[in-house]
């Protein structure tokens, strides 16, 4: 009986040690996923990580990553026109995030070479960025906060989307640049922003995504609005007088609208408010 009691004790008390031991490795495994050490480079990568909840993982971004205000206090590690390789191995990441649109091929090579773990972030559409939040999520053991954030994203898209559906297009030109002058066609980003607002881009047609054109091109195209957004620049630009050209109909009508590039140029949540903004200032016109 007493051989048959200890048989019997042992055998439970080393189901539950194993049990322990599988719940503490279990934990454990959740810790490490959520104390990753990312760097990430390019600013809508930074701002998606602060929405899902890992802003706090990140130990390296690029020079315009400014939002939100903590990751201002990231240390910087590169910009668009090139990473410091050696800045980044000594941060130690486990986890590098590529924009390859926005980064160097030969750096991003050279990362890849020195066995950095490098995943890439690259938006084509705006639904996309519900698909970015929820791949980041995975990546940074915060799945759950990024799937809320990706469903309540495409609701609010989905809510702009069927508040324009039924109204009348408005033709409009997109001053992306003013020196050299650049616009935007219909494989762009942008171009997908402006027709959830019903705007129709003059320049939609283009064979270039981002050409460089002319006054000449901009009166031919009739534009209804003119839209200029707020860029960020370390050189200031000229500011184009469209009142001087009153055969285009936005500058004899006075329709020109101002926008937050920051918000519109980034594939971010942030975006939507942009998307929201611009809609209005079209309305306005309508």
């Amino acid at each position: 009986m007493k051989a048959l009691f200890t048989k019997t004790f042992t055998r439970i008390f080393t189901q539950a040690f194993l049990l322990s031991s599988l719940l503490f490795v279990s934990f454990s495994g959740a810790a490490v996923a959520s104390q990753k050490r990312i760097v990430a480079l390019a600013p809508h990568i930074v701002e998606m990580l602060f929405d899902i909840g890992a802003g706090d993982q990140i130990v390296g971004t690029v020079e315009y990553a400014d939002f939100p205000d903590a990751a201002l206090k990231i240390p910087r590690i590169g910009s668009y026109h090139g990473i410091q390789i050696e800045k980044v191995l000594e941060l130690k990441p486990d986890l590098v995030i590529v924009w390859r649109s926005g980064s160097k091929d030969s750096d991003i090579e050279q990362m890849e070479k020195m066995g950095l773990k490098v995943i890439y972030s690259q938006p084509d559409k705006i639904e996309d960025v519900a698909r970015e939040l929820r791949k980041l999520g995975k990546y940074t053991g915060h799945e759950a906060q990024a799937e809320k954030v990706a469903n309540r994203y495409l609701q609010r898209l989905k809510k702009l989307r069927q508040q324009h559906e039924n109204i009348a297009p408005m033709k409009v030109f997109y001053q992306l640049w003013p020196e050299p002058m650049r616009t935007i066609n219909k494989e762009t980003w942008i171009n997908q922003l402006i027709e959830v607002c019903q705007g129709e881009n003059v320049f939609a047609d283009n064979p270039t995504p981002y050409p460089q054109i002319g006054i000449e091109n901009v009166i031919v195209s009739q534009p209804e609005i003119i839209i200029l957004p707020d860029e960020k620049s370390n050189k200031e630009q000229p500011v184009i007088d469209w009142r001087k050209w009153p055969e285009i109909p936005a500058a004899k009508h006075n329709r020109f609208i101002r926008v937050n590039a920051d918000l519109l140029h980034r594939f971010s949540t942030r975006m939507l408010k942009g998307i929201e903004d611009m809609c209005e200032k079209i309305d306005a016109f309508r």
